[in-house]
């Protein structure tokens, strides 16, 4: 090997502190390091890290830690770009934009057919009394979601921007809205921190959602769903997950959708149910969803779908610092679940197309040594169970 040049060897006595050295690579142009460390770390791989970096800030230089076979690597690049400031102003406009379309939502919902009767002055009267319940109650949960993303991740020195809510008007969701996103511009410092940041999130998003699900549910009445379908595209069906069931038996006492005639055994009539949301329970018994128990339910769709283990989802996150490298392998499983879910119910269309483009690109932390320690690994494995209690393998169904 040449010999290197002189700040190579001041990078090498502070790289030395932590890493049993037993090779070192020079990077040529078409490599993505400047130098590149292998051999074995002395010592916890979050503290050297820490340590390490702090003492190569003076010469703008970032290093990676990553594991070589039964070996450690420490590579060494150029200082990281700093994003540029965010412009809080178009957080703001999006938020406006998403709480005119979630209340304008909200207001439909609560009048119903109800509304056919009115003129237009009372139809936006009427929007702007009844659909404050739905906008405080979806707007929370998104929040909390989003917030807690947010402030954990300032917490643990990732560059992140405000929540953006997409808005989006009643004529082409049902929601008002496609939920809330923030972006992630620097890379986090390890796998706890990603783990920290994805997993927040959700916890936040369901400590609102259940409770006003709850709420909602209590507030709602059982109604008789109609005989027959006249108008084939009118009538919608919420989607079931295992904790919407419980919930639904926890308030009411049974389990809803109740059909008048199984027609077959329980068991394999929900599981059909379940899985594919039909066939529809002509005559059965339902509840009839009020805006608030709609917003409840909503937050567990949002939640579930986050919490897809695929890409730079909060799932995806989660898992990717639960696995490791070893995260890569599992998107044609996941791929092929979507396929299914695909065919079960068409809701799950566009999911599946933004999921095969972007969803095989897991966030690299600049530490990939250090692994979870026990208490998040149990959580992790908590989560994953959450994510199967709260998923909806049929969304929505239209008859």
């Amino acid at each position: 090997m040449e010999n290197p040049l002189p700040t190579y060897g001041q990078y090498e006595i502070l790289v030395r502190r932590y890493l049993l050295i037993e090779d070192i690579t020079i990077g040529s142009g078409k490599d993505p390091f400047i130098v590149r460390y292998r051999g074995h770390l002395t010592g916890e791989s979050h503290i050297q890290y820490d340590q390490l970096a702090e003492a190569l800030r003076p010469y703008n230089i970032t290093p990676l830690f990553r594991p070589d076979g039964d070996r450690h690597a420490i590579l060494l690049i150029p200082g990281l770009p700093q994003p540029k400031p965010s412009n809080p102003r178009t957080n703001l406009i999006f938020f406006l934009l998403a709480l005119i379309c979630v209340w304008w939502t909200g207001g439909l919902y609560a009048l119903g057919e109800e509304i056919t009767t009115l003129s237009f002055v009372q139809q936006l009267l009427a929007i702007i009394r009844l659909g404050w319940p739905y906008t405080l109650a979806l707007l929370s949960i998104l929040g909390a979601h989003e917030f807690a993303h947010y402030f954990i991740a300032r917490r643990n020195g990732v560059n992140v921007t405000l929540p953006y809510f997409i808005p989006l008007p009643p004529f082409i969701s049902p929601f008002g809205t496609l939920g809330a996103v923030i972006n992630m511009r620097s890379i986090p410092k390890n796998r706890r921190v990603l783990f920290d940041v994805g997993v927040a999130g959700p916890i936040a998003g369901l400590v609102i959602a259940i409770p006003v699900l709850l709420y909602g549910l209590s507030t709602s009445t059982l109604s008789t769903l109609p005989q027959t379908i006249t108008q084939p595209g009118t009538q919608g069906m919420e989607g079931n997950s295992i904790l919407y069931l419980l919930l639904k038996y926890l308030v009411f006492g049974q389990l809803l959708p109740a059909p008048v005639s199984y027609e077959t055994t329980p068991l394999l009539y929900w599981l059909r149910y379940f899985f594919t949301g039909r066939p529809f329970p002509f005559g059965g018994l339902d509840v009839s969803l009020n805006a608030v128990a709609w917003a409840g339910w909503t937050g567990l769709l949002v939640t579930a779908i986050n919490l897809i283990p695929a890409g730079t989802l909060d799932g995806g996150h989660i898992i990717a610092s639960l696995l490791g490298e070893r995260v890569r392998k599992l998107f044609p499983y996941i791929m092929g679940v979507m396929i299914l879910l695909v065919l079960a119910s068409s809701s799950w269309l566009l999911m599946a197309a933004l999921i095969f483009f972007l969803g095989r690109v897991y966030a690299e932390p600049l530490d990939t040594i250090t692994k979870l320690d026990p208490p998040r690994r149990l959580l992790g494995v908590i989560m994953i169970i959450v994510f199967f209690l709260i998923f909806m393998p049929a969304p929505l169904s239209i008859f």
